[in-house]
């Protein structure tokens, strides 16, 4: 038996989708028929062992919509089900075989959040905890609507970084092509002219040569090594060690550190924030933020926060004691556990360092331009003065 997804017209002029299994298209199709039902169109699609419909699935404009009418159809009153039997019929047909999934699941009762665990793929770990903690809090049309909101921001800063980068980004591929043109092709030229006058050569045109013919010869390497980490990374990218000390690298590098510390700052305290306004204990809170941020490094630290509180500790002091969160946080959980508004201090804590992510972010795309022009720069500079300092002690005698 196979998975399809299918979309009907009933007696009534309503359209539908659903999920069904059949020996075959023609099969599903008779079957859909004898119900008095109009087939549109039967797809194959394959299951993932969650057991989640795995076809090409939603893209990332196509979840957004589907935030954003839950959000409202869920803000007017409607029950689950209902909202997303209409949503089907509101978002892109790609999201059609995801979402009578996922209704499917819920109506045989799972919880929500339960149903977008097995798609993993389509829904990342902070969407799916967003969602638990409005199904804890009993205010769903909240969560879908703090995760549009989230998801726009977060479209917007992308659609600007990616405005900045294009200079950049072009730059290097400027760069890396010139300097390609000057070992491949301009340098070995200039190593037969000066093999052919005898003449000895600066070291630093010695060196320079030795580099050129060494890249010269050996270019297909030079490709096949970022191809091979490219794979390594891809067939280690499920291993729990690997994982982890990658994430744990990111966060040492000067300023990328910076950017990923509070980065992860912003997703703990905003999903912090939404578990307790839901009435979530903050025990019960934090067990729910491990569960749903993927990061290994700041799982680990979560782990340290959720025990210390457990033996007593207060939330602003066990976040201090740590070293992974900025400093900033554990100041406004300070205030909001003295005043009472632990939730409100901790989204003030996510939207500040949001901004400050943003900030070094784009700090960063300001600093890849200057840099990579001081960097190329030097390169040719260094070529230039090299072959000139030769060319310079040659004797002309040698070429009559």
């Amino acid at each position: 038996m196979s998975s399809f997804s299918y979309r009907v017209i009933d007696g009534q002029g309503r359209r539908s989708r659903g999920v069904a299994e059949a020996e075959n298209p023609n099969g599903l199709t008779h079957l859909l028929e004898s119900r008095g039902l109009l087939v549109l169109d039967v797809e194959h699609v394959t299951r993932s062992g969650a057991g989640g419909v795995s076809s090409t699935g939603p893209a990332r404009r196509d979840v957004l919509e589907l935030s954003r009418a839950l959000a409202a159809l869920l803000g007017a009153g409607l029950p689950l089900s209902r909202a997303l039997a209409t949503a089907s019929e509101i978002v892109p047909e790609r999201a059609g075989a995801l979402l009578a999934d996922i209704r499917a699941r819920t109506t045989r009762g799972e919880a929500l959040a339960a149903a977008l665990d097995a798609h993993e793929a389509q829904f990342p770990a902070m969407y799916r905890g967003v969602v638990r903690a409005g199904e804890r809090s009993g205010d769903l049309a909240g969560a879908f609507a703090t995760l549009a909101t989230q998801m726009e921001a977060e479209d917007r800063l992308r659609a600007r970084l990616l405005s900045a980068s294009i200079y950049p980004i072009l730059l290097a591929v400027v760069g890396i092509i010139t300097c390609s043109v000057l070992v491949l092709f301009v340098l070995p030229r200039f190593a037969e002219l000066l093999q052919g006058a005898q003449a000895t050569l600066p070291r630093s045109t010695a060196a320079l040569l030795a580099t050129a013919s060494a890249l010269h010869t050996g270019w297909p390497l030079l490709i096949a090594i970022p191809l091979l980490s490219i794979a390594l990374a891809a067939a280690n990218r499920r291993s729990t060690r690997v994982h982890h000390l990658l994430a744990a690298t990111l966060v040492k590098i000067p300023l990328v550190g910076l950017l990923r510390r509070y980065t992860l700052a912003a997703r703990f305290a905003r999903l912090t924030g939404v578990l307790i306004g839901g009435g979530a204990p903050l025990l019960i809170a934090l067990d729910d933020v491990l569960a749903s941020i993927a990061d290994p490094v700041v799982r680990d630290e979560i782990g340290r926060i959720r025990a210390r509180v457990h033996d007593g500790t207060a939330l602003h002091r066990a976040v201090a004691e740590g070293t992974l969160f900025p400093s900033v946080v554990g100041r406004l959980v300070a205030v909001g556990e003295e005043s009472g508004r632990l939730e409100q201090f901790l989204e003030r804590a996510a939207d500040l360092c949001e901004e400050r992510a943003e900030r070094i972010l784009q700090r960063l795309i300001a600093f890849a331009e200057p840099g990579m022009i001081l960097v190329f720069g030097i390169l040719v500079a260094f070529v230039a003065l090299s072959l000139l300092q030769a060319l310079y002690g040659i004797d002309a005698g040698a070429f009559r």
